[in-house]
Parts: structure tokens; C-alpha cells; sequence
């Protein structure tokens, strides 16, 4: 099983579309930052049949430091999350 990065993900775009990479590592920079810009306004993005973007809200929990034993209060934070649609689901079966 290989992974594939940004740099790889590009060429595979390259070869599919005769854009140039310029071309393409413009557009996957587009991409990420308007998922982000949406996400930060707490918007989810739906990409039907792959999959959906959104924030969740993770509430404040204690846990353990593994080094000292100590307990330790984890803040609550708000991440980002993926959900995996119908189409991907299936192709990955």
C-alpha cells in the first residue's frame, strides 16, 4: 500500500486532464482553502457521492499524562470532520 501526497495527487491529475501543474496545484489550492474557509465559518461542504466536510464540537474531558500519571484536563475544542459518502463507500468495499 502506497501514500499518495499532494505532489503525487497532482501528477495523477496531470496525466487525467492535460492541465499543466501549475494549472492543477492552483486549483487543489483553491480547493483546500475555500473547504477551509467554509469550515472555519462552520459551514459544512458536501461533495455528493464522496463525502461531506464539516466541524464537530469536542466537549472538555481529563485524561492522563502517560509520563507522569498525572491527571490532566483536556480543553474542549472544536476539529474538523470527514464523512464518507455512498459512492466512496462502495468503491472502497
Amino acid at each position: 500500500m502506497n501514500n499518495v501526497n499532494k505532489d503525487t495527487l497532482v501528477h495523477m491529475i496531470m496525466e487525467k486532464t492535460e492541465l499543466s501543474k501549475k494549472d492543477v496545484e492552483a486549483v487543489l489550492e483553491c480547493f483546500v482553502d475555500q473547504v477551509t474557509s467554509e469550515l472555519k465559518k462552520g459551514n459544512k461542504v458536501t461533495l455528493t457521492g464522496f463525502g461531506t466536510f464539516k466541524v464537530s464540537n469536542r466537549a472538555a474531558r481529563e485524561g492522563i499524562n502517560p509520563q507522569t500519571k498525572a491527571k490532566i484536563t483536556i480543553p474542549a475544542m472544536t476539529v474538523p470532520k470527514f464523512t464518507a459518502g455512498k459512492t466512496l463507500k462502495e468503491a472502497v468495499k
